[in-house]
C-alpha cells in the first residue's frame, strides 16, 4: 500500500514537471539541438556561434548548456564565474547580451574546476529544471548544446521537447562520420526533424603558402549528409582564430576581421534561419 501511494506521488510530480516544461517551451518558437556522435568535433563551438549569430540578427535567443560534465558554454561566451539568481518563479538565466541568455551547470558549481559526479537520474532532473524552471520568456530560438553521444542527456531532451530540430556536427574523418550517422539515426528513431549537418575542421589554409591542407580529410560530412538524405549546412575550416576567440569569450561569428571562418559561420547561421523560418 505504501509503495502504491509513493508511485502515485511520483507520477504526480512527473506530470506536474512535464506541464511546467510544456508551458515554458510553448513560448519558444524554434528549438535547435546541437549534437554529435563523438567528442572533440567542435560541437560547443558551433552551438555558441550559432546562438550568437542568430542574436546578432536581432532575434531573441537562449542557449542551454546540457553538457553537464563539461560545461564550456560560459567560457566561450565570456560569462564564466557568474552565479544564478532566483525568484518565486524559478531560475533567471544569465544575460549575455541584450537578446542572448544562457543557462549552464557551470553557474551552479563553486568553481570551474569542480567535477560533476552524477548518475543519470540527477542529470535528467537538472535538465527538467532547465526546461521547466528557467525563466526563458519569449524566445525566437533556443539552442541546446548536448554532450557527445546518445546517452541520458540526449534522450531526455529528445523526449521532453517535441518539435526540436537536430543539428549534427562532425569532422570529415571516417571514425567521426560513423558516429555522426549514429546520431542521425538516433534522431530519426525518436522522430526528431533533422535540421542538417555541419562539417567542422574541414581543411586548413596554410598561412605561409595559402594552400589548403586536408588534415582530417574534406567533404566527408557533406557526403554523409547526402547519403542519409539530410541537409548539408556548410563546412568550417580549421582556423586558429576560432580557438583564440573561444578562449577569449568572444564568439568568432561576432568578429569583424577578415577571417577564413567568419563567412562560412554566417552562411551556416543564414541557412539555419532560412530552414527554420
Amino acid at each position: 500500500m505504501y509503495k502504491a501511494v509513493t508511485d502515485m506521488d511520483e507520477k504526480g510530480r512527473m506530470r506536474e514537471m512535464q506541464e511546467r516544461i510544456d508551458r515554458n517551451v510553448s513560448h519558444i518558437r524554434h528549438k535547435v539541438v546541437v549534437m554529435s556522435g563523438k567528442g572533440g568535433v567542435g560541437k560547443t563551438t558551433v552551438a555558441v556561434n550559432i546562438a550568437s549569430g542568430l542574436a546578432k540578427k536581432g532575434l531573441t535567443v537562449g542557449i542551454m548548456d546540457v553538457d553537464i560534465h563539461g560545461p564550456n558554454v560560459p567560457k566561450m561566451l565570456g560569462i564564466e564565474g557568474k552565479g544564478l539568481t532566483y525568484n518565486e518563479s524559478g531560475m533567471i538565466p544569465i544575460q549575455v547580451t541584450g537578446n542572448l541568455k544562457a543557462i549552464s551547470m557551470s553557474f551552479l558549481l563553486p568553481d570551474p574546476e569542480s567535477p560533476v559526479i552524477w548518475r543519470g537520474p540527477m542529470k535528467i532532473k537538472l535538465i527538467n529544471q532547465f526546461l521547466g524552471d528557467v525563466q526563458w520568456g519569449d524566445l525566437d530560438y533556443l539552442v541546446i548544446d548536448l554532450p557527445p553521444g546518445t546517452g541520458d542527456e540526449t534522450l531526455s531532451i529528445a523526449q521532453q521537447i517535441k518539435g526540436a530540430h537536430a543539428l549534427i556536427v562532425t569532422t570529415p574523418q571516417d571514425v567521426a562520420l560513423l558516429d555522426s550517422r549514429k546520431a542521425l539515426n538516433f534522431a530519426r528513431k525518436l522522430d526528431m526533424p533533422i535540421l542538417g549537418v555541419v562539417e567542422n575542421m574541414s581543411g586548413m589554409i596554410c598561412p605561409h603558402c595559402g594552400k589548403t591542407i586536408d588534415l582530417f580529410k574534406k567533404g566527408g560530412g557533406e557526403r554523409a549528409a547526402s547519403e542519409m538524405g539530410a541537409n548539408f549546412l556548410g563546412r568550417l575550416p580549421i582556423d586558429p582564430n576560432i580557438v583564440i576567440s573561444g578562449d577569449a569569450g568572444i564568439p568568432m561569428v561576432l568578429r569583424k576581421e577578415d577571417s577564413v571562418s567568419v563567412k562560412p559561420l554566417n552562411g551556416i547561421v543564414d541557412r539555419i534561419q532560412k530552414k527554420m523560418e
